[in-house]
């Protein structure tokens, strides 16, 4: 395979990149000097090194050289409404909930949804360890907010989740909602716009 070829390889492995786009982003590579290259290649191979996974909400952020901890700046937030949780697919779908400022409580990253025909969801997503969160936080959180993609596999995590969750639920008194329809049906989350998502989160049910 020509560096061509394979470099459009790569690209095509990015969620939501078809053969038409990574072929125009390893074109415009080939437009850019041997500086951009260098430091381009660079700033992909030092990518992990200052980048951590939160070991409570599990979303990536950027830690500091003296940093002895895994939690993140929203986690520590003093400031965050502990009593709510919302639940999101990725990290993307985190910020743009974050950019829309009408939502100040807590966050967990699932790290993906679980298919229809799915024989081991519990392979495919963090359930376990959201499962703990929630128990961590028993006596705190009084709302767990699923804020998955309205889309047939996104409504399918949402049950899947509750499920899931319902003994702890249960037992906690802790409330289960959803996005409101604010958002059309199909749209992925990442992809919303900040007025739709005030909508979504303010028409939750």
């Amino acid at each position: 395979m020509n560096p061509l070829e394979n470099l459009t390889q790569y690209f095509r492995d990015f969620p939501g990149i078809g053969e038409r786009q990574a072929k125009r982003f390893a074109y415009y590579l080939l437009t850019k000097d041997a500086t951009f290259l260098a430091n381009f290649a660079q700033s992909i191979t030092t990518l992990k090194e200052g980048i951590t996974e939160c070991g409570l909400c599990h979303r990536f952020f950027a830690h500091t050289i003296n940093q002895t901890d895994s939690t993140c700046d929203i986690c520590k937030d003093p400031k965050a409404d502990n009593t709510q949780i919302i639940v999101v697919e990725k990290d993307a779908d985190l910020e743009m909930i974050r950019r829309s400022k009408t939502y100040n409580g807590l966050y967990f990253v699932l790290g993906g949804v679980v298919p229809v025909l799915e024989k081991n969801p519990e392979q495919r997503v963090r359930i376990r360890q959201l499962m703990q969160r929630i128990e961590g936080l028993a006596g705190t959180v009084n709302e767990i907010i699923i804020a998955m993609s309205l889309t047939p596999v996104g409504e399918h995590t949402d049950e899947y989740i509750r499920i899931a969750l319902k003994p702890v639920t249960e037992k906690n008194n802790i409330k289960i909602s959803s996005l409101g329809r604010g958002l059309s049906t199909g749209l992925e989350l990442e992809y919303s716009d900040t007025a739709t998502l005030k909508s979504a989160l303010g028409n939750r049910k």
